[in-house]
């Protein structure tokens, strides 16, 4: 698989991101054309846009890219005998791309009837999902594409291994669990959003009980519960999953293309402007 297009169709169905780069101008003596391209990813490169240096510093510039999450295409100039020391001498223009980010990262804890009906939901948008229970028979016997499953007698150390900017649904058959996520979360703080099922009710204890373990009053506030539209109502697990990934997909539309410290200091401000949450208008 060294062709740049077969590589990056089978890149994209597994769900790896990469960075297409494209020779978009040239001039003088170079390697190689204007349209050829190389795809980079984490481990490998496939095709070439003509070796020596300048691919050196292209691969270096893409995993650059892949490691900060980056969305956004960028251009670079080459001088390839005055910068990089190459005999042809030309210049290169190069057109970095991008591809097969997902837009969120996200941990669902809890495989119950709202966390089956939530999941496939989730593995539909441009996201990759963590699914997680200590229960292994409540896991479907099929995942959707892109989920992965997490079966761990403590769940709560799974919060440990999230990415920073994590979006973090908790909804476990457990309220202890629930608040020992609860803490787990707020303690690491990086979350780009925090949702916990639950009423005003059950939010009023959750806020006790961290007040009197010393967690900041401004930091609880982050936390979404009842979490979920106003605009989609009912009660049924779909109704409950259609409402939490519609604010999902509020919020992660509302930080696209920020770097993590700009999706953690945004966090507030997207949640001001979502919607009242339906369960607190019936509360």
């Amino acid at each position: 698989m060294n062709n740049w297009i077969s590589a990056l169709a089978e890149l994209q169905t597994r769900g790896e991101a990469c960075v297409l780069v494209t020779i978009i101008e040239e001039r003088g003596s170079t390697p190689r054309n204007a349209g050829s391209k190389m795809v980079v990813s984490a481990e490998r490169i496939f095709d070439t846009i003509g070796g020596g240096h300048l691919e050196y510093k292209a691969m270096a510039i893409a995993r650059e890219m892949l490691d900060s999450g980056s969305q956004q295409t960028r251009l670079e100039r080459f001088s390839l005998g005055a910068s990089l020391g190459q005999c042809c001498g030309g210049v290169n223009v190069l057109l970095f791309e991008p591809m097969g980010q997902p837009q969120a990262q996200i941990a669902v804890f809890g495989a119950g009837h709202v966390g089956r009906a939530l999941v496939p939901l989730l593995a539909s948008l441009p996201c990759r999902v963590r699914w997680i229970d200590s229960r292994d028979a409540e896991f479907p016997a099929h995942l959707p594409e892109g989920v992965t499953k997490i079966v761990n007698e403590e769940v709560v150390d799974e919060v440990d291994n999230l990415p920073a900017g994590s979006y973090c649904i908790v909804m476990t058959h457990n309220h202890q669990l629930d608040l020992e996520l609860t803490a787990a979360i707020l303690k690491r703080g990086d979350f780009t959003w925090f949702g916990l099922i639950g009423s005003k009710t059950k939010r009023a204890k959750f806020e006790h009980r961290l007040r009197d373990r010393g967690f900041d009053p401004a930091l609880v506030q982050r936390m979404r519960c009842p979490m979920g539209l106003a605009e989609v109502k009912g009660k049924l697990p779909i109704e409950i999953a259609v409402s939490v990934a519609a604010e999902v997909i509020a919020t992660y539309n509302a930080c696209f293309g920020m770097e993590s410290g700009e999706q953690r200091s945004s966090a507030e401000p997207v949640a001001k402007l979502l919607p009242v949450s339906r369960r607190s208008q019936a509360q």
